[in-house]
């Protein structure tokens, strides 16, 4: 499992939004290449970085944020928000993001993400943000007539990297994953799923590191981070003897 540090970009700076609500952000770097290097030092291996004016704007918002970050840091990054047409996803893969997350385009344009995934195998996935189990698009703004499993075995055979689940009910609150929810998207596809939305605590990792949850490919945390919830260093901890114990 690996475990995804956030950086969440709104107006430049490094925030963390309750519910995707934009009026809630609370902002904790103003400067996010900072604390990407501050990630990466603590022994991070890859970054999930979110341009949330770019979600709603559908597309790219905070560009010099996001190439600022890719500068600062040798790990690779993932990078979601306002990504709906092939020239962004040439243009940030050429830029050195790892992997780019399709989201509202998913839903509207399946073609387009097979097509990216023809043509950049293994660096495209899917974002699956859920309201009440249906997916939500246009940064979580509107809500299709859709499930979250329904959408992800659209892309069964597509060459998706990965599945990005956001329960929205739970981001930001520091309530807890969805593992329910997540794992039962998990067992719909074949497709390796990374949690996101609500990881609040250590707990939550002992949680992720049980049996039932070996289908998930990791989960991202953000404001569990920020305020010191979660102890990186023992975090990473755990994950690592989890991995040693499972390759033993």
């Amino acid at each position: 499992m690996i475990l995804f540090p956030a950086i969440d970009l709104k107006g430049g700076e490094c925030v963390r939004l309750v519910h995707g609500e934009m009026n809630s952000a609370t902002v904790f770097n103003t400067d996010p290449a900072a604390q990407a290097r501050n990630f990466e030092e603590q022994g991070f291996e890859y970054l999930h970085v979110v341009d949330l004016d770019g979600a709603f704007a559908g597309r790219p918002i905070n560009a010099d944020a996001v190439e600022n970050i890719l500068k600062a840091v040798k790990m690779p990054v993932q990078l979601g928000g306002g990504i709906r047409n092939m020239q962004t996803v040439e243009g940030w893969l050429s830029k050195g993001v790892r992997r780019v997350i399709i989201g509202t385009a998913a839903v509207k344009d399946p073609d387009f993400v097979r097509e990216a995934c023809r043509l950049y195998p293994g660096r495209v996935a899917v974002g699956i943000d859920a309201k009440n189990g249906m997916v939500a698009t246009e940064g979580w703004a509107a809500v299709s007539t859709m499930t979250a499993s329904e959408l992800g075995r659209r892309f069964e055979n597509a060459g998706v990297a990965a599945i990005v689940y956001t329960d929205i009910s739970r981001d930001g609150a520091l309530q807890g994953l969805n593992v329910e929810a997540t794992l039962e998207l998990a067992h719909a596809v074949n497709i390796p799923v990374i949690a996101s939305g609500g990881l609040a605590s250590i707990a939550d990792i002992q949680r992720l590191l049980q049996p039932d949850c070996a289908r998930l490919a990791g989960a991202i945390s953000g404001r569990a981070l920020y305020d010191g919830r979660i102890d990186p260093t023992e975090a990473l901890a755990m994950i690592r003897a989890a991995r040693e114990k499972q390759n033993a």
